[in-house]
């Protein structure tokens, strides 16, 4: 797996970082690779208007419609020409619109990009980016609202990245159209609007995660818009006088081993939370890798293992809370039942 670059970066610097939102962030990241790589294009469904989120707009009216490309309502259509254009040496940008549609261009995305490289003997690449919005979208059902990360984590040859701000969007979105493998792209459905700073000069490389807060109590890990109740558990956990190291994994994979393995070491306890569902979720993986390198002591806490509902009542029911998430810490917290104390 190739998570490097042979595309320069050619950015205007800027002295200090801009304000704007996740959806604009990632617009950003498209129009510098775009402005920087002729080689960088853009296809999907709805793209010339600015994308159903607004991740596109204005760049068709920039690039031209050669460069984003409006298309017929096919996923398999879709993804399969998008490795089409990236086996001939294109860098293409493949617009999927949510991850429940991209289950009708699975084949050309897990049969034919994800193997290309080793079945040819390296002959071949396929360096496009699969944007996928995934997770719970407010009030859209079952069919609208899925968490499928640990679906493309688990089949060798992709990478998966799932950003939770402003600026990782812009910072891994550039990243990945600057790989040299198909990068699976999970911007969560209702991010679009969040507001951050952005730096243009802020580098975030693929498979590195950040420590969001410091603590000593216990690791907590997480990913995408999970990150946002995993602080408001770490505020009520404040509270309480427990300091918490909080990750966002950022890349799921390759995820980070080397930074939360560290953490867990110095803290002894590990929790991850997923907004997915918890059964085969990606939490487990980390679970177990960290359990068997260092014997700590581990927790997951993720959906239950149901659609997600319309209703309101019912959907909820599908998401996890900063105080499911305090009270999963508090747990592992607490003493084992017979452990020896004192």
């Amino acid at each position: 797996m190739d998570l490097t670059s042979d595309n320069p970066i050619i950015s205007t610097p800027i002295a200090t970082a801009e304000a704007m939102t996740y959806a604009e962030a990632a617009v950003l990241a498209v129009r510098r690779e775009m402005e920087a790589d002729e080689r960088v294009v853009v296809i999907g469904e709805d793209v010339g208007r600015g994308g159903i989120f607004g991740q596109y707009k204005g760049l068709q009216q920039e690039f031209g419609p050669e460069r984003v490309i409006d298309t017929p309502i096919s996923e398999a259509a879709i993804m399969g020409a998008g490795v089409g254009m990236a086996l001939a040496g294109l860098r293409p940008v493949v617009e999927m619109r949510v991850v429940d549609f991209a289950l009708c261009g699975m084949d050309e995305l897990v049969n034919q990009a994800a193997k290309n490289r080793f079945m040819f003997g390296g002959q071949g690449s396929v360096p496009l980016v699969a944007r996928m919005p995934g997770g719970i979208w407010d009030a859209s059902a079952a069919q609208h609202s899925q968490s499928l990360e640990a679906w493309f984590a688990h089949l060798p040859g992709l990478v998966v990245v799932c950003p939770s701000t402003p600026q990782d969007n812009f910072s891994l979105l550039r990243s990945a159209m600057r790989s040299g493998d198909p990068v699976v792209y999970i911007e969560h459905k209702t991010l679009w609007g969040l507001r951050g700073d952005v730096d243009e000069l802020q580098d975030v490389p693929l498979g590195k995660a950040a420590t969001l807060r410091h603590g000593d109590a216990l690791t907590l890990v997480s990913w995408s818009r999970q990150v946002q109740a995993c602080n408001a558990a770490c505020d009520l956990l404040a509270a309480e006088g427990i300091s918490v190291d909080l990750i966002d994994l950022r890349t799921l994979w390759p995820w980070d081993r080397e930074h939360v393995l560290a953490s867990v070491s110095r803290t002894g306890r590990l929790l991850v939370a997923h907004e997915a569902v918890q059964v085969a979720g990606f939490g487990a993986e980390i679970a177990a890798a960290c359990a068997e390198a260092t014997g700590c002591r581990v927790a997951r806490l993720g959906a239950p293992r149901i659609p997600v509902g319309y209703s309101p009542v019912l959907e909820a029911q599908s998401r996890v809370s900063a105080e499911q998430i305090a009270q999963a810490a508090r747990a592992l917290l607490a003493p084992r039942a017979g452990a020896v104390t004192g």
